[in-house]
This record gives structure tokens, sequence and C-alpha cells, in this order.
């Protein structure tokens, strides 16, 4: 990094941090997640290669994209995976149960009979795959970055991953036939 890039960034941090936390945990449970996601901000910032007309504009719009994929990770991932061949009417509604913020007591039993399932049937995966499928749709990592990680091939990844959706698919299928029809 040139050390013109490195004094702006360093402005940057000085100038937008108070204000852009204050932003963040005001959209997220705790102070530890809106510290985490602010170094995310200012994570990406810093390796951004790409110019930036509105500092301020940017700052903010990558930090509400960090809120919203932690709140898609804390909800056990992207679910798009189970429901390929559903019927669209069948998957938002399955969704909608399995992610219902209320506190009615059916659908906190739904909830945690689902990851319940979802975790015996990873648990039945071979580690390889398991592991694809976490990083890619619990943790949000690309499968480029994991290839560069891991040193594996991303055809290698993508492969394991997708038998690992096959997997799960097929062992939830009857929680949520069952969910679905009662």
């Amino acid at each position: 990094m040139t050390e013109s890039k490195s004094n702006t960034i360093t402005s940057v941090v000085k100038d937008y941090s108070r204000r852009l936390f204050g932003f963040i945990r005001k959209r997220v449970q705790n102070e530890e997640d809106a510290e985490d996601i602010l170094q995310d901000v200012f994570y990406k910032l810093i390796g951004n290669t790409e110019p930036i007309e509105q500092i301020s504009g940017w700052l903010f719009k990558v930090a509400r994209n960090k809120i919203i994929d932690r709140n898609r990770k804390k909800q056990f991932g992207s679910t798009d995976s189970f429901f390929a061949d559903s019927e669209e009417g069948d998957a938002a509604e399955w969704m909608e149960m399995l992610f219902d913020e209320s506190s009615n007591p059916e659908t906190i039993y739904l909830r945690n009979l689902f990851r319940e399932t979802l975790k015996e049937a990873l648990d039945e995966l071979p580690e390889e795959q398991k592991q694809a499928f976490i990083l890619n749709e619990i943790e949000g990592i690309s499968f480029k970055d994991m290839s560069t990680t891991l040193d594996i091939p991303v055809n290698t990844l993508i492969s394991r991953k997708r038998y690992a959706v096959i997997h799960l698919r097929n062992r939830l299928s009857d929680l949520r036939e069952a969910l679905l029809n009662n």
C-alpha cells in the first residue's frame, strides 16, 4: 500500500468510525457484532481497488450489506440450495415458517427442529462435503476464496458442495413435507 493511500485510509477511518459505528450498532444485537462489522467495512475499504466517488455513501452501503449478511448467517445461512426443485410457493411458505422472527412457541419449535435436523444431516456428510457446504452457505465464503485458502480447485469445492446439497435436500425432504402438510 502506498503511503498516500495509507494516509487517506487513516483519515477516512478517523473521520467516519464514530458515525458508522453508531449506524451499525442501532441495527445489530450487541456491541461485539457492531465492532466486527465496522472492522469488515474498513477491511473492504483497504482491499478496494476501484475509485470511490462518495466515500460516505460507499461506507454506509457496505455496512448495510454486512449487517444483512450477518443476519442471514444467523438464520443458518442461505436456504436457496434446499428449495431449488421446489415450487416457488412451497419454498416461500417453507422459508417463512422457518425464519419467522416471532416468539410463537410453535415457530420456535419448528425452527429448532429444522436446525437440529440440519445439524444431524450435516454430521452425516463426509468432512470435505460438510466443510464446503458450511464455508459457502453458512459462512458466506466464496469458492474462489476457499480455493485460495484451502489450496483446492474451485471445481472440486463446487462438486463437494453439490453432493452435500443433494444429501441435505434428500435428508430434509421428509421434515419439509411434514411441516408443509400439517
